[in-house]
């Protein structure tokens, strides 16, 4: 089958598009940013690239830290609204009604309805052309505890986490299958015992 090419550009689809908080020297900011992600295990290191013209990326390179929050979709709305108003006119925080933690290792905020929150240290930042990218060592992650189970184990499933692609905010939902079920072992059913 015959294919279309387009110019270069970013078609890795889906992504999170994550809340970012920061704090330089009292000033807090919230911004909606897609391009992020994992970069390493070990150390636990993390991601997030910027537009240099965004109020965010200053205070985040002043200050050597960043959180990523992951949004649920009761944040949908502050989502796509921290995403097109600059920090530089107006309180986010208020205007998008989102309610605060102070960060358990780092001095920022961190969004109380985010069922999950990264802090990160900045360890290097990339100048790559129309974003910088801030590399962050993982300093503490913040989990509501209404996604643990009995025995402390984390579902995320049932955050109702959502995804960005080509424009689209989408809820994540059916679950299609678990890491490495190719290639499990299927136990054989033992043959009834005969009364």
């Amino acid at each position: 089958m015959e294919r279309i090419i387009w110019k270069p550009g970013n078609m890795v689809y889906p992504v999170p598009p994550v809340l970012v908080t920061c704090r330089d020297q009292g000033i807090d900011d919230v911004m909606t940013a897609a391009w992020t992600g994992t970069v390493c295990s070990d150390p636990a290191m993390c991601f997030v690239s910027i537009r240099k013209e965004r109020f965010s990326h200053d205070l985040i390179e002043h200050s050597r830290a960043f959180a990523i929050n992951l949004p649920c979709s009761a944040l949908k709305r502050a989502v796509d609204y921290c995403g097109v108003k600059s920090g530089r006119d107006e309180n986010k925080f208020e205007t998008a009604h989102l309610q605060t933690l102070e960060g358990s290792k780092l001095d920022l905020p961190l969004l109380a309805d985010a069922p999950v929150n990264i802090e990160c240290s900045v360890t290097e930042i990339l100048r790559l052309g129309s974003h910088d990218m801030f590399l962050g060592k993982v300093e503490a992650v913040n989990i509501d505890p209404a996604l643990l189970d009995d025995q402390g184990r984390l579902h995320l499933e049932k955050a109702g986490l959502i995804a960005y692609s080509h424009g689209t905010y989408f809820e994540l939902g059916k679950a299609i299958g678990t890491f490495g079920w190719t290639v499990r072992k299927h136990q054989k059913r033992k043959p009834a015992r005969r009364k």
